[in-house]
C-alpha cells in the first residue's frame, strides 16, 4: 500500500509519457501484426479468386502478368537477339520495342486498384 501517493503518481506519469513516447518494441509488434494480417487477408483473397471457375475472375491477374512479361521479354531479350540475328544474316531491319509508356501505367493502375479493393475488403467497407 502506497501511503505517500508517489507510486500512483508515477504510474499515471508513466501512462501519459507512454502515450507520447510509445515503447518501440510494442509499436514494432503492432506493425508486424498488422502486416501479417494484411498478408493473410491477401492470401485468402487470392485463394478464393484462383478457385473461381470463371476465367474472368481467376484469370485476369495471370493474363496481365503474361502480357507484361511478354512485353518486357521482347524489349530486353527478344528485340536485341532478333536485331543481331537479322544483322548477321545480312538483312538489318528496324524493329520497334514494345511501348512500355502505355503498358506500365495500365499494369500499375490495375495493381493499385486491386490493392485498394483489398484494403476495402479488410476494413469492411467493400460493397458486395
Amino acid at each position: 500500500m502506497d501511503i505517500t501517493g508517489i507510486g500512483t503518481a508515477a504510474e499515471a506519469a508513466k501512462g501519459i509519457i507512454g502515450m507520447f513516447f510509445p515503447d518501440k518494441t510494442e509499436s514494432e509488434k503492432n506493425q508486424l501484426a498488422a502486416s501479417l494480417a494484411l498478408i493473410q487477408a491477401q492470401t485468402d483473397i487470392n485463394k478464393v479468386e484462383a478457385g473461381n471457375p470463371s476465367v474472368f475472375v481467376s484469370g485476369w491477374r495471370p493474363a496481365i502478368g503474361w502480357i507484361c512479361g511478354a512485353g518486357c521479354a521482347w524489349n530486353w531479350v527478344g528485340l536485341p537477339i532478333a536485331k543481331a540475328a537479322m544483322l548477321i544474316a545480312g538483312h538489318p531491319v528496324s524493329l520497334s520495342p514494345a511501348d512500355m509508356s502505355e503498358m506500365m501505367p495500365l499494369l500499375l493502375g490495375m495493381l493499385g486498384l486491386g490493392g485498394l479493393r483489398t484494403a476495402e475488403k479488410i476494413s469492411g467497407v467493400a460493397a458486395r
